[in-house]
């Protein structure tokens, strides 16, 4: 794990860089740089919230699981937002579970301090709460979504998602993960990788994607990705999808 000065940490999570300096500095002493492992579970469903995370290029998947063990993802946080915001809605537990879906660093803090913290008010309590209400857009945008719209427009959407966070174009994902977070049959993701595949806005190799064709992706992908990206571009004035 890299060792930083608590002067000298990395604000590559685009909250923490959008905080004033001075803001920043005062929570600086409690914050510590983590490496989340691929499919760590950061948090489990009705188990109290210990840390929250501010990913770097990590990826993590906000997943329901129903009584009869199917999943599905509801939310998708990247840099530019944080892991454990039912903490400062009052809350110590949520009914998601946080699984890391793409390795890399994060910062954590104590959700007791990070409680503390916000409770002060000023630019973290405000930032915070745009933030959420541009969560609230993603989930509810995903729910009407995976409602209405076809597969492949739900994994062009994804796929963009993901490219966002990570800032890049190429990223290792299996079939059958894609299949559990988009809720659907795994052959239902072979289908709607082929169809893009053929179409040359993707490829698909052993487990690795590459988006070829981000134009048409995004032409391919349902009005939702834009709808999110352009309600967090309001809301915190970084780009995310």
């Amino acid at each position: 794990m890299p060792k930083f000065k608590k002067s000298n940490l990395p604000r590559e999570n685009r909250l923490l860089a959008a905080l004033p300096d001075a803001e920043y500095q005062r929570l600086v002493a409690d914050l510590e740089f983590v490496e989340l492992s691929l499919k760590k579970v950061l948090h489990n469903s009705g188990e109290p919230i210990t840390h929250v995370y501010f990913p770097h290029h990590a990826i993590v998947s906000l997943v329901y699981t129903l009584e009869d063990g199917s999943t599905s993802e509801v939310g998708l946080v990247g840099k530019e937002g944080m892991v454990g915001l039912p903490i400062i809605l009052g809350s110590e537990t949520t009914t998601t579970n946080s699984i890391v879906q793409v390795a890399d660093g994060a910062m954590r803090m104590k959700a007791s301090q990070f409680k503390a913290e916000f409770d002060r008010g000023g630019p973290l309590q405000s930032l915070l709460l745009r933030y959420t209400q541009g969560l609230f857009t993603q989930i509810t945008q995903t729910a009407a979504c995976n409602s209405h719209h076809a597969i492949e427009e739900r994994f062009a959407r994804w796929l963009l998602m993901v490219s966002d966070r990570m800032e890049s174009d190429t990223f290792s994902l299996t079939q059958e993960f894609i299949a559990e977070m988009l809720g659907v049959r795994r052959s239902g993701v072979t289908v709607a990788a082929g169809t893009l595949s053929q179409a040359g806005m993707i490829r698909y190799s052993r487990g690795e994607i590459k988006i070829q064709n981000r134009e048409s992706l995004e032409a391919t992908s349902c009005e939702c990705y834009s709808v999110v990206k352009n309600e967090f571009n309001r809301l915190l004035s970084i780009a995310c999808g």
